[in-house]
């Protein structure tokens, strides 16, 4: 789908498939408006409703929200017992950098106005996603805004500007160099890839809260994992990279497999350890 039908028709695919999603675990789906933001809570049946996972979704920038996404928020929403919040970001390219990322930070900071102590909230994210939940995290720090208790981050891509020398010896099933570069350049726009709130590994990770990244160990991008990984070490930051063998680009959307349950549920313990710790 990513690399030979149009970009409206894969949209358009998408859409019907989340016209009709059912969620496992007995989640409901909710929607909102955050600030202008759409977005999608899931809410498992007992839930702390002061705790929330804030979820920025893959999809190279241009993809919505997706079926394997929601699904996946109703399991970890009820290994964690509280509400996830999916953000529906703007999408590229007819919405390129900053949009995506505009679009997080605020819907973060509606979640400190709703009443949730940034010590109650954890954010997530996966590839595009992934790289939206460090550039969030370097942003809000930035600003000034109190920072959330921690964060997971699933086969992101942390480097914008190289990746025209993509090892194409690495057969991820999810991901091919040609699509790779595409996602890039639509998100990219005529902006500077060298922008570290584009490419983060090229901006300063100190005082981000404690992170956790998952990736896989034949996927395309596990170098942008593993360098992030070791500047944000550099940098003091509380930092964990776990490495599945065999593993492919963002395998935890596929729950029927043990490798994707086990991961989900080392992301919720690592959460349950850090949120309302206390940190600001």
């Amino acid at each position: 789908m990513q690399v030979y039908l149009p970009l409206p028709v894969a949209r358009w695919l998408i859409r019907q498939g989340m016209s009709q999603v059912r969620l496992g675990y007995g989640a409901r789906r909710e929607a909102v408006c955050a600030d202008g933001v759409t977005c999608e809570w899931v809410i498992p049946p007992y839930h702390s409703a002061d705790r929330v996972l804030l979820y920025l979704h893959g999809g190279g920038f241009v993809y919505g929200l997706t079926p394997p996404h929601l699904q996946m928020g109703a399991y970890l929403a009820q290994k964690l017992n509280f509400r996830i919040l999916i953000v529906d970001y703007r999408l590229a390219p007819g919405n390129p950098f900053p949009a995506a990322l505009d679009d997080c930070v605020l819907v973060y900071r509606w979640l400190l106005n709703q009443g949730i102590a940034a010590q109650n909230i954890v954010v997530a994210g996966d590839s595009a996603g992934g790289n939206l939940t460090i550039t969030s995290l370097m942003k809000l720090r930035d600003d000034g805004d109190p920072l959330p208790a921690a964060a997971a981050i699933l086969s992101p891509i942390t480097d914008l500007s190289n990746k025209d020398n993509l090892d194409k010896t690495i057969n991820d099933p999810l991901l091919s160099p040609k699509i790779v570069q595409f996602y890039d350049r639509a998100y990219l726009a005529h902006n500077d890839p060298r922008n570290a709130l584009i490419s983060p590994v090229y901006g300063d990770l100190r005082g981000l809260p404690p992170l956790l990244l998952f990736a896989g160990e034949e996927e395309i991008l596990r170098q942008d994992a593993e360098r992030i990984a070791s500047l944000a070490k550099s940098a003091g930051v509380d930092v964990r990279l776990e490495i599945y063998a065999r593993m492919w680009h963002v395998w935890q959307l596929n729950l029927a497999m043990a490798e994707a349950v086990q991961s989900l549920d080392e992301m919720a313990q690592f959460f349950k350890a850090h949120i309302g710790s206390g940190r600001q």
